[in-house]
């Protein structure tokens, strides 16, 4: 007899006693009683039932069950008494007992263990988890965000044909599948080291050109800001103020303003005539990651190790949104004019596009496996790009569409940069820098950074690039306090450096 049997059995010998002892009181105060009597019977009643009666319900084992199965085997008949019911019924999902609470379906069978149907027929019916409606709270359209989320890449069929092949008088389909052909690559001069900038004294962790194109800032973990000319790359001015890593800069093209966020919760509006600064936005409880400006009206966003986003109203300090909705750090964010108009990447491998308007999410791409830690906006295309340890992935606006994966890049991916001409650049962690064509993915060129004279090995990595505002030349940020400059390479050309563009061994791109 199993342990559930057993367990059944007990149950039922418990609650045979409690009845033939009921019968025998009930039998003994049959006759006329005086009221004292009859009031404690009638106590008595209420009390079993009351004690005893969520017991009631249970289905009787009907111990003859198993003995016909062991008496079957030696050929023995069993014996049932009258009235029994020829089987032992165990309902519900779960083997045995059926719990209170747990609904019951139609498509429920007889079963000793749970089958998958009525696990999944339980599952449909259990109340909403607590962290759902957590969700469901924090986002009006989540319910449809876990609907669509990814559904352009996912649901994409292969490429294949339908084949026909008749024989023996039957007829048979196999599908044949054609590997997709890239086109042809444009043809993009490499790129080559320019100039190393050095001044700072721990990692630099961020970068920003001015409008301008005159100057560009960067951030440190020496939790400074520095102020270098771009055409001669000295230093001009450092700003002190932060107490911790500065992990984001930018500058305004509205107004006179430089930007900061860092490791120390902080987040400061410097005037860049007074070179001090003229406000702090607080709010944030945790290291803040990175932000970006709005192009078209004053408003600054952060991301945050809190795993939120915030909006802020540039003038008044004000905590317009909190963006809310990532279950782990906020890597990354970037605006736009159009919608929408705000894109962040997170270490819980989502990205998320947000209606600012509302400040809820629009749309959840939920097809990165890793942390996303850098997300970059088309100059000219209504397209982003997303990097993450798994892969760079190309998405479409308005909604996320995916379009294609970029592979090859084995490392963890901290920035991206693309310029109007279809160079699209990421940074690792492993100080390796790929150059890849937008249109088609293809991996042009590849360069791993040297470290500057005096710095480990280990001290190689890309923590942040960007182009200029002539886009001629591409900043990076690295590991081993130096500031990099490249320039394409002038006396490059399509003989000098052909595309290695070979279609028949590409491989089908997998989502």
């Amino acid at each position: 007899m199993t342990e559930d049997v057993q367990k059944h059995s007990v149950h039922t010998l418990v609650f045979r006693s409690l009845k033939r002892t009921h019968d025998m009181f009930v039998s003994d105060h049959a006759k006329p009683v005086a009221l004292d009597d009859h009031s404690h019977q009638v106590k008595m009643s209420s009390k079993l039932k009351a004690d005893y009666g969520a017991v009631l319900h249970m289905p009787v084992l009907k111990e003859g069950k198993d003995r016909a199965i062991h008496g079957g085997l030696h050929g023995h008949q069993p014996s049932t008494e009258s009235g029994d019911d020829p089987e032992y019924l165990v309902t519900g999902t779960h083997a045995y007992p059926s719990g209170p609470g747990v609904a019951l379906t139609a498509e429920t069978k007889i079963h000793r263990m749970p089958s998958e149907g009525g696990v999944h027929s339980m599952a449909l019916a259990l109340p909403p988890s607590q962290a759902r409606l957590d969700a469901s709270r924090t986002a009006a359209s989540v319910g449809d965000i876990h609907r669509h989320a990814g559904i352009a890449e996912r649901s994409q069929p292969p490429i294949s044909s339908l084949v026909h092949m008749e024989g023996g008088g039957t007829k048979t389909s196999a599908l044949v599948r054609k590997a997709p052909t890239m086109p042809r690559p444009q043809w993009h001069p490499p790129w080559k080291l320019f100039r190393v900038i050095s001044g700072h004294l721990g990692w630099v962790r961020s970068i920003a050109v001015e409008p301008g194109n005159q100057w560009f800032v960067t951030g440190s973990a020496d939790r400074t800001i520095k102020i270098w000319d771009l055409a001669s790359g000295k230093l001009k001015l450092s700003l002190t103020g932060h107490i911790s890593t500065v992990r984001g800069v930018a500058v305004s093209s509205r107004s006179p303003y430089l930007f900061s966020c860092g490791e120390d919760k902080q987040v400061k509006c410097w005037d860049l005539e007074y070179n001090k600064v003229i406000r702090h936005y607080h709010g944030h409880l945790s290291a803040v990651y990175g932000l970006d400006l709005h192009p078209t009206i004053d408003v600054l966003v952060t991301c945050s190790r809190d795993a939120t986003a915030r909006v802020w109203d540039i003038r008044t300090k004000a905590n317009v949104h909190t963006l809310s909705g990532h279950t782990n750090t906020v890597a990354t964010v970037k605006c736009q004019a159009a919608e929408p108009q705000i894109i962040t990447g997170s270490h819980d491998s989502t990205i998320r596009l947000w209606d600012l308007v509302a400040g809820k999410t629009r749309a959840t791409l939920t097809n990165h496996k890793k942390s996303v830690r850098a997300v970059v906006l088309h100059p000219r295309q209504y397209t982003f790009a997303s990097g993450s340890a798994d892969n760079i992935k190309q998405w479409t606006f308005p909604d996320g569409s995916f379009i294609q994966n970029l592979s090859g890049h084995n490392a963890i991916i901290n920035t991206l940069a693309v310029n109007s001409d279809g160079v699209l650049v990421s940074g690792a962690d492993n100080g390796t820098i790929h150059m890849w064509d937008w249109r088609t993915g293809y991996n042009f060129q590849r360069i791993h950074a040297a470290v500057q004279p005096g710095s480990l090995d280990s001290e190689s990595g890309i923590f942040a690039c960007m182009f200029d505002h002539s886009e001629s030349r591409l900043i990076t940020a690295e590991a081993d306090k130096t500031i990099k400059v490249y320039r394409e390479d002038d006396t490059a050309t399509e003989e000098s450096h052909p595309v290695n563009w070979k279609p028949e061994i590409l491989k089908r791109k997998r989502f």
